[in-house]
């Protein structure tokens, strides 16, 4: 029972620093990206605007997840923590969450990759995408160019992803923009 309880009460933990990193999100306004004067200040601004969401989202998940021991739990966390996330003004920011080892653990727009080991997947260029995404957040963090697939759009597009180990895990998590 206490198990039960533990477990439940880091789920409401998760869901309350949602809700909080939502209103967080929505006090840094991206949308103040398109002010900008031309594209390439644009994408500058929606790239500090990735790089500081995921190095919250990061932080934030590596202190929920350091008290939730078994995997299970972990996961289910970290699903009800980035699914309702949204940002840009477009709503094509969102989080993923791979471990190293290139399975998807989690994806805010595509649950139907979740659980799926992704380390052949190319994209539309032949990129070995989430290889490349895992070799970045090794080092630490970093950007990482490349095609997916955007909400609302057909075919892949161009992005520039921006990803960062979750401290105290064997996982990385992601966000980026979608170029023009």
């Amino acid at each position: 029972m206490k198990d039960y309880f533990q477990n439940h009460q880091a789920i409401g933990t998760a869901v309350l620093l949602t809700v909080i990193f939502i209103l967080t999100l929505m006090t840094i306004q991206p949308d103040s990206c398109l002010a900008q004067t031309n594209v390439d200040s644009a994408i500058e601004c929606h790239k500090e605007t990735a790089k500081a969401v995921v190095h919250a989202a990061a932080l934030g998940l590596g202190g929920i997840l350091k008290d939730v021991p078994p995997e299970d739990k972990r996961i289910e966390l970290i699903r009800a923590f980035i699914s309702p996330v949204r940002f840009y003004e477009d709503k094509s920011g969102y989080f993923y969450v791979y471990d190293f080892d290139c399975i998807n653990i989690a994806h805010a727009t595509q649950k139907d990759i979740q659980g799926k080991n992704l380390y052949d997947h190319k994209d539309a260029k032949g990129k070995y995408v989430i290889r490349e995404l895992s070799a970045a957040s090794k080092k630490g963090g970093g950007f990482v160019d490349f095609y997916w697939l955007k909400p609302g759009a057909t075919g892949e597009q161009k992005k520039l992803g921006y990803v960062e180990p979750i401290p105290g895990t064997n996982y990385f998590i992601g966000s980026g923009v979608y170029l023009p």
